[in-house]
């Protein structure tokens, strides 16, 4: 599933079609996947946002069109059999791609996030001064097991299983650690702001299923420097030893037993 850095790599790729522009045609399939989204049509996009793994797109009247890509949502320059919504302005067309369905797009009033929990409730961005060491710290020593709550959206915006586990694996935490000590949680906090900038700097993440990737279809780089996502069976960069693959919370979770030891 498209995480915070394929997010926003999606978003940054498709401002130069939407930003500044009027909205001249919005065709989707007939689902309940895709609400509203005739209320856009005529109105200009004033801006272009992301929030957690949601973009956000803003207009001149109160009301805001909210994309989450699902699993396997991207967009292309090219239609393809998997097209579920194509829009077009005066800067051309971009085509919403997703194989197994489960993306969403939904306009509403602007902020008006009731219906969608977790944008709702969701924590502050990791590259954001929202987000902050010591409030950070706070929360971790209060922690339930760390990876299922940091994929919860709470105490931190656009974590999913790749970057929670490359973000354990770099600060040495087990992914069932509870209730952090601060220098743990210290560790985590840098672990999460270096894994999640250079992943947004290299494009995200592209899987072996090849459902992510950019506007012309390329893949992204980051896989390239997992260190434990997607990496089972193989030696772990520090110290070897095989990294492991479990199942937590019905995610499928990377670590090294060497190095992140079950506390």
């Amino acid at each position: 599933m498209p995480e915070l850095p394929e997010v926003e790599t999606t978003r940054r790729l498709i401002e130069p079609f939407l930003l500044g522009q009027v909205i001249d045609t919005i065709e989707h399939e007939n689902n309940h996947r895709y609400q509203g989204l005739s209320n856009v049509l005529g109105r200009k996009v004033v801006a272009l946002d992301r929030r957690g793994k949601y973009i956000i797109a803003r207009f001149e009247e109160p009301i805001e069109l909210i994309i989450h890509l699902g699993m396997t949502g991207g967009f292309r320059l090219e239609p393809g059999k998997h097209t579920r919504v194509t829009v077009t302005t005066s800067k051309g067309t971009v085509y919403f791609q997703d194989s197994r369905k489960f993306g969403k797009w939904l306009v509403v009033p602007q902020g008006e996030y009731v219906t969608m929990p977790t944008l709702h409730e969701m924590g502050p961005e990791p590259l954001s001064d929202a987000f902050e060491l010591e409030a950070f710290v706070q929360d971790m020593a209060q922690a339930p097991k760390i990876k299922p709550y940091l994929l919860s959206q709470k105490p931190v915006a656009g974590l999913g299983n790749i970057y929670v586990d490359e973000a354990l694996w770099h600060s040495q935490i087990h992914p069932e650690a509870t209730r952090l000590n601060p220098e743990q949680a210290t560790r985590l906090y840098h672990a999460i702001r270096d894994v999640i900038a250079r992943a947004v700097e290299a494009g995200g993440s592209t899987l072996s299923d090849q459902s992510y990737g950019l506007l012309d279809g390329n893949p992204a780089y980051f896989q390239f420097e997992h260190m434990a996502y997607a990496r089972e069976g193989e030696p772990c960069q520090r110290c070897q030893q095989p990294i492991a693959k479990y199942w937590l919370a019905q995610r499928g979770t990377h670590h090294c037993p060497n190095c992140q030891p079950m506390p």
